[in-house]
């Protein structure tokens, strides 16, 4: 599967899960090994996305990473959970 592909199947199954499905936005970046999607939804839909000890964000990290042929780079799916993870500087 190439970088739309993935992108598309990741909208196809989180869409439907989300109250707020037009918030939903996939950022693709890439290392020569690896590709990493960072996927960011409304903040109110975050918990519907990550659920219940993380079950569906695990099935749908399963469901990519099936879909992915062996000869492509490694997949990474993130899920921006907007909270800030920083850490803070001292002064």
């Amino acid at each position: 599967m190439n970088e739309p592909d993935i992108e598309t199947l990741i909208r196809v199954i989180v869409q439907p899960l989300v109250l707020h499905p037009e918030a939903v936005q996939v950022t693709v970046s890439e290392t020569p090994r690896l590709e990493q999607y960072v996927l960011t939804v409304h903040p109110d839909d975050v918990g519907r996305i990550i659920g219940r000890h993380g079950h569906v964000a695990a099935a749908i990290r399963t469901i990519v990473y099936s879909a992915v042929n062996e000869t492509s780079n490694k997949i990474r799916l993130v899920i921006d959970d907007h909270r800030n993870h920083e850490t803070p500087t001292q002064s």
